[in-house]
């Protein structure tokens, strides 16, 4: 098992007829899934997304996959294969288009559905697009792709082999094997057996649930507590959902045409992807169950289906919970049905929902008091499957925290797999002669969205903004004649988001004072030494006085 390194050089050229892969995102977080693959001078990505900010990155709207590492060889790449229509495996897609908008898009029916209004958004017209379907064998540049049908938590995913000279790497995207799937589309485990046979040098494999025992528990296996909601609420019900749940959706929609309710969308991204899934036949909608007003019936006759499952600020539910929707006002007897999981990182965020919810009056239900989700990740039980079926030569676990990928690895070595990588993004791993290894590292950091700003805001600046909210900001404005050096006026203290009033840095005036005199007489006219030298005085002093490190930034003005 080759292990993680702390430092890796730059990897060296690739030897000729070798396969190379380099994942730019996905590894070692649940998010922002990119992997590059290199064979004879052609680059193909398989996956493009985004992950969303934690609570330690304020202002962030998004975080990018860092396209860095083949930004000088786009002229390169063949194509983008897309597993399925996750935001965290097709949000970044725009992102690297507007860097060079003809790479061809591939994925199926669904997953190129739900980019589309990603594309026009971002006004990229001419992105040529290949929908393929399981079963299919398509060739871009030296990649020869064969495309395998997988169960998840939205239809339409697949699986990619991808064979070249070098040997055959296996992607599994993100998939699971419900066995009584809701569409009946199943995992195609006879397709992965024959690839197996046929000799599989490299197997990645989605890592999410692989701590979890067993198997994953099947969608249908939700219906009867989904059921058990709909008939013990006599209120409005509110269900709250990923919008691209499509499987989780319907179940909502036959449950509310059971029980004689009319269902609306509330939330942008839900409005739009159903009505994608509806005219693409993914969604069954029985006539007059889906209503475009909130208020189309009677409140114990309506189900809301919105976004915010994951206590997104701006998304529908937290406003409801902040009581500050501009169309829906909850009221006691209300029942709001989280029907989705608990993403690693946003548990406050989604614990503050509830508890906002609640205080209104609301009866909520989440995956903590009742069965109402299931994952979309296959759990140990299917990965060692996998492996036994496979058997492959290498395995690489992708997509995933640290812990994940490990659990994974411990899996593939348990059922004798001879070599499992552990890597993390930037890593460089090369398939040569059959042996896969890691050879060494790009420079691959995180990516920022930051309004119309991509890329520009860097860890130090998100370091400030964190000081500016949990430590407060101090200003300190001072006057110097220029001529003689002395101070004209000043020094000014103005604190924000500090509990003491600006009185109680009356007692460091004089040592501020005493201090910009010192510098002076010794010749120290330069504003910006003058600046440290104030902020090493205030600074000391707040710290010990009022025991905070808040920003300080003094203004020496020359007269």
């Amino acid at each position: 098992m080759s292990h993680m390194h702390l430092e890796l050089d730059l990897p060296p050229a690739l030897p000729r007829g070798a396969l190379r892969v380099i994942p730019l995102g996905g590894l070692g977080e649940i998010g922002r899934n990119m992997t590059v693959f290199e064979y004879d001078g052609k680059l193909l990505i398989v996956d493009c997304g985004v992950l969303f900010p934690e609570e330690h990155q304020p202002g962030v709207d998004l975080i990018l996959p860092d396209f860095g590492p083949i930004r000088d060889r786009l002229k390169d790449v063949v194509g983008i294969m897309l597993t399925h229509g996750h935001e965290d495996h097709i949000g970044g897609v725009p992102y690297l288009l507007r860097e060079r908008g003809d790479i061809p898009v591939i994925g199926s029916r669904l997953t190129l559905a739900l980019l589309a209004p990603k594309l026009k958004e971002h006004r990229l017209k001419d992105a040529p697009t290949h929908i393929v379907t399981e079963g299919q064998v398509e060739k871009f540049g030296p990649f020869e792709l064969e495309f395998v049908a997988v169960n998840h938590s939205i239809p339409d995913a697949l699986a990619v082999a991808i064979k070249t000279p070098a040997g055959v790497a296996l992607h599994t995207g993100d998939f699971k094997m419900d066995q009584l799937p809701l569409d009946g589309r199943i995992t195609d485990l006879r397709a992965f057996a024959r690839l197996g046979e046929q000799g599989v040098d490299l197997f990645l494999t989605d890592s999410t649930n692989a701590e979890v025992p067993g198997f994953t528990t099947s969608e249908r296996s939700i219906t009867p507590a989904i059921d058990t909601v709909f008939a013990s609420s006599n209120g409005r019900i509110i269900v709250a959902s990923f919008a691209s749940h499509v499987h989780r959706i319907q179940q909502v929609i036959d449950a509310a045409h059971k029980h004689g309710r009319k269902v609306a969308y509330v939330g942008r991204s839900m409005v739009r992807n159903m009505q994608i899934a509806r005219d693409l036949g993914y969604l069954n909608v029985p006539d007059g169950v889906v209503v475009d007003k909130i208020d189309a019936a009677p409140p114990n006759k309506m189900v809301l289906m919105s976004t915010g499952s994951q206590g997104e600020p701006m998304a529908a539910l937290s406003r409801m919970a902040n009581n500050s929707h501009q169309q829906v006002s909850l009221e006691p007897g209300d029942t709001v049905l989280l029907a989705s999981s608990l993403i690693p990182g946003n548990e406050n965020a989604i614990y503050r929902v509830i508890d906002g919810l609640t205080k209104l009056g609301a009866n909520v239900v989440h995956k903590g008091n009742a069965l109402v989700h299931v994952s979309g990740h296959a759990s140990a039980g299917e990965l060692l499957y996998c492996y036994n079926i496979v058997k492959p030569t290498n395995v690489l676990p992708v997509h995933g925290e640290i812990r994940h990928l490990h659990s994974n690895a411990k899996l593939a070595t348990a059922t004798g797999v001879p070599n499992v990588i552990l890597a993390e993004d930037g890593y460089v791993i090369d398939l040569v002669d059959g042996h896969a290894s890691i050879v060494g590292a790009v420079e691959c950091g995180y990516v920022y969205v930051d309004g119309s700003s991509v890329g520009d805001l860097t860890d130090s600046e998100l370091k400030d903004r964190r000081v500016l909210g949990e430590e407060g900001f101090i200003s300190v404005v001072v006057v110097i004649d220029s001529t003689n050096g002395k101070i004209l006026s000043g020094p000014e203290i103005h604190a924000r988001g500090i509990a003491e009033d600006d009185s109680a840095f009356d007692e460091v005036m004089p040592k501020i004072i005493s201090a910009l005199e010192e510098a002076l007489k010794e010749g120290t006219h330069d504003s910006r030494q003058l600046e440290q030298v104030i902020r090493r005085v205030l600074g000391s002093f707040v710290g010990r006085k009022l025991r905070r490190r808040p920003m300080i930034l003094p203004v020496v003005l020359e007269a």
